[in-house]
């Protein structure tokens, strides 16, 4: 699975650097594709408009997930993805700054696969990275997507 690409959702240009410098240290190989919105997402997953060209845009492995985002916030994508047919076996794992309880009530009440509170720093970022490394790319096993199978 090393080279099996990781959607990333996140519009904030600090937490990405760290997510970026994370990777590198954990020795995280996949690429990252990042999305910046819920929109953008949804485009990329549906292969829509710039990303059309699954050559360039392959289909993800999995999709990590930040809930705050402007206009259609993470939850809001989840419960898209868990609709469609197409995408509903996607891992989503959210890594995102809420550590609220009623937001990580309503991403299992949605059939998120898991959730990641990030941290502020890149040692425990790496940290993270390391043992979502060691799980998520490592060990688990991938149920057959129906969009990676169209793509």
């Amino acid at each position: 699975m090393d080279r099996q690409l990781i959607l990333l959702a996140e519009d904030d240009e600090d937490d990405l650097f760290l997510m970026r410098r994370a990777a590198v240290k954990a020795g995280l190989a996949n690429p990252l594709q990042v999305v910046r919105d819920g929109e953008e997402v949804l485009a990329y997953l549906k292969g829509e408009g710039v990303y059309g060209d699954r050559s360039q845009y392959p289909f993800p492995t999995l999709l990590l997930l930040d809930i705050k985002m402007p206009g259609m916030n993470g939850l809001d994508v989840l419960g898209v993805i868990r609709r469609d047919p197409q995408l509903r076996r996607l891992v989503v794992v959210f890594l995102t700054s809420s550590n609220q309880e009623q937001d990580i009530n309503l991403a299992f009440d949605l059939q998120a696969n898991s959730y990641l509170v990030k941290p502020g720093d890149t040692a425990a970022m790496t940290s993270i990275l390391e043992k979502f490394k060691e799980y998520w790319l490592m060990m688990n096993q991938y149920p057959n997507c129906p969009a990676l199978e169209a793509a």
